[in-house]
């Protein structure tokens, strides 16, 4: 009988994640790993920039087989931008908050056994990426949606402030925004066709849901090679405070007010906003991506 060849696999954990449970399922997760079998390569660091630092010489010198991230749709998002478009496999232990991509990608949530096993005997899928390219030639990556309207211009005013913390944070600017906000003028290009409106929400999404549970775009998979750009056209507030919660549920898309529009390559134009992707402050507008099919191999 031949020996196994023992898995080195690169873990990096996020230890604020999911309240501060990051670290213990992430812990829980490693020594599991360790009994399967498996050479555990621990790459976290003091922050992201040098974990990141840390992972690409790994993956670069071949001395890891897999990157395993544990934490939130965050740390997905940075799994995503160590592995796109190279033959690295992604494994993820969803110990965030909202953990949006694990979701819906059917993985296990907050549970470091039922991880482990999928990373240990799982298969391997491969899902498209969306790739954009910043003005000096790097590439950044996203898995799930990118929010460029007021999701996105909330997240700008919470992360600018240090008072208070977790979701009340959110839930303060989301009324704070309210009472200034207007809508956008956009240019939004699908494919080399241009539409310019005024919008209150424009989404990009390769996958379907983000901010913890929002069916933001509901119609979007992961492997279908086509972005799905949901715009939410001009409607006064009191229309948005009806219309935005039933994203919960996917419900949204039926109003007349909301367009999808599908395509691979999308150019978004706006002055003044700042786009998330994934959960994570992205790029300023105006900026480019177009989705990568089968960029990413997740262990499913």
């Amino acid at each position: 009988m031949s020996q196994r060849r023992l898995e080195r696999l690169g873990l990096i954990i996020n230890p604020t994640a999911g309240r501060n449970t990051g670290a213990r399922i992430g812990r829980e997760a490693a020594a599991l790993l360790t009994a399967a079998g498996h050479e555990v390569v621990d790459l976290s660091a003091m922050d992201g920039a040098h974990a990141m630092e840390r992972a690409r010489t790994a993956i670069a010198d071949r001395t890891v087989d897999c990157i395993v991230v544990a934490g939130g749709d965050g740390m997905v998002h940075f799994g995503v931008n160590l592995v796109a478009g190279t033959d690295i496999p992604l494994g993820i232990v969803a110990a965030g908050t909202g953990n949006d991509t694990a979701r819906e990608l059917g993985l296990p949530v907050r549970d470091a056994a039922k991880s482990v096993e999928r990373i240990t005997h799982g298969a391997r899928r491969q899902i498209d990426a969306v790739r954009h390219v910043t003005p000096h030639g790097d590439a950044r990556w996203f898995v799930g949606v990118l929010a460029a309207g007021f999701d996105a211009v909330v997240n700008e005013r919470a992360n600018g402030w240090l008072w208070p913390k977790g979701q009340m944070r959110y839930n303060l600017a989301i009324l704070r925004e309210l009472g200034v906000f207007t809508p956008i003028p956009y240019a939004v290009e699908v494919d080399g066709v241009r539409h310019e409106t005024k919008a209150m929400l424009v989404a990009v999404a390769n996958g379907p849901a983000y901010g913890g549970g929002m069916k933001v775009v509901p119609s979007a998979e992961f492997d279908d090679g086509q972005l799905d750009v949901l715009i939410l056209h001009e409607v006064s507030i009191p229309t948005l405070l009806r219309v935005f919660p039933k994203v919960f549920k996917g419900e949204h898309v039926s109003h007349p007010s909301v367009e999808i529009i599908r395509g691979r390559h999308v150019r978004l134009e706006a002055k003044g906003i700042v786009s998330y992707a994934d959960g994570e402050r992205f790029a300023p507008l105006p900026l480019e991506c177009e989705v990568v099919p089968g960029a990413v191999t997740i262990l499913t």
